[in-house]
Parts: structure tokens; C-alpha cells; sequence
């Protein structure tokens, strides 16, 4: 499984693996795990990257109306893919 590694503002580097990924507005979110099995904790990523950043700069969607709006999305491709989410 394709995986992201995610560095905090702390320096710490985690990994995360992408489970979906979707343009809402011209904002790209991706849908990921912590756990390579994909059995893990989930988490909706946005691109946050500026036209000049060299890396890409993803921030963890934590507003819930953007939050509850991006998921519904994930879950119907999800459901699509014949692959479910409990939201």
C-alpha cells in the first residue's frame, strides 16, 4: 500500500496511508490511516499547498461543517469502490 509521510509542526514524522482522494472546490482532500491494513484511525487531509511551496502542505480537516461535508463524499466513493466506512 502507497503510503504519506506526514511531518508535524514538532518534527515528528508519522505515516499515513491514502484511502481515497477527491477535489471539492478546487481544494484536493485525501482520506487517510494510520494502519497499512487500513483498519485504523481515519483522517481527512487537505491540500493547503501554496503556488510556491516546494513540498505539498496538507492540514488535518478539523472544522466539522468542512468535516461532515468531505465525509459524506468519501463514504458514497467509498461505497462505490465496495469498500465501507462507518461514519
Amino acid at each position: 500500500m502507497e503510503k504519506i509521510l506526514f511531518t508535524l509542526d514538532d518534527g515528528e514524522t508519522v505515516t499515513f496511508y491514502p484511502l481515497e482522494q477527491t477535489v471539492i472546490g478546487a481544494k484536493t482532500y485525501i482520506l487517510v490511516t494510520d494502519s497499512e491494513d487500513g483498519d485504523g484511525e481515519a483522517l481527512i487531509l487537505r491540500d493547503d499547498s501554496g503556488s510556491n511551496d516546494t513540498e505539498a502542505v496538507y492540514s488535518i480537516v478539523e472544522d466539522d461543517d468542512e468535516l461532515d461535508g468531505v465525509a459524506m463524499i468519501f463514504k458514497k466513493l467509498l461505497d462505490e469502490d465496495g469498500i465501507g466506512l462507518d461514519i
